[in-house]
């Protein structure tokens, strides 16, 4: 990778990186494991910058999306558990109560059903965007997100009609 490259890639993982890890907490639900998660993507990234330069996000994205779901699927990653502080909270956190419930209530999902909420309403993406990145059909998305979100509104029956805010 020359110099160039190299800065731009630099500069890219400064402005984006709390982006992405803020994405990768969303997935995963614990701090450390979304910092090894963005980690990866970038190792990745890094590699095929030259190809990937005008379209870096979405791939890595991607890359981060079907990473989580190979963590998943092999249990001994899921023997660790974070213990560290969670992360620091925006300004938008208005009740920090609900933002706690609806975490853990999301940590209850099997992880592709996370993924999918986490695309179609953190990411705000469409079935189809979120079909492609996960490499399932559309119909699956909409019947996940709906059994996500069913499985959400019995654990917290409080919230049925709350808009959550990001």
């Amino acid at each position: 990778m020359d110099e160039s490259t190299e800065r731009e890639f630099t500069e890219f993982v400064a402005t984006r990186g709390f982006a992405l890890v803020r994405m990768a907490y969303a997935l995963t639900g614990e701090q450390h494991a979304a910092e090894d998660l963005v980690q990866t993507a970038l190792a990745k990234a890094m590699l095929r910058w030259s190809r990937i330069r005008g379209d870096a996000e979405s791939y890595l994205r991607k890359v981060m999306y079907h990473e989580h779901v190979s963590w998943w699927r092999r249990r001994w990653r899921r023997a660790e558990l974070s213990t560290a502080d969670p992360p620091e909270r925006s300004a938008v956190d208005d009740d920090p109560h609900l933002r706690l419930a609806m975490r853990a209530a999301l940590a209850t999902l099997p992880p592709r059903q996370r993924a999918v909420l986490v695309l179609r309403y953190f990411e705000d993406l469409s079935e189809q965007q979120v079909a492609d990145l996960l490499g399932i059909s559309t119909g699956t998305v909409g019947s996940q997100a709906s059994r996500a979100l069913a499985a959400l509104r019995r654990r917290l029956p409080d919230l049925n009609g709350t808009e959550v805010r990001r």
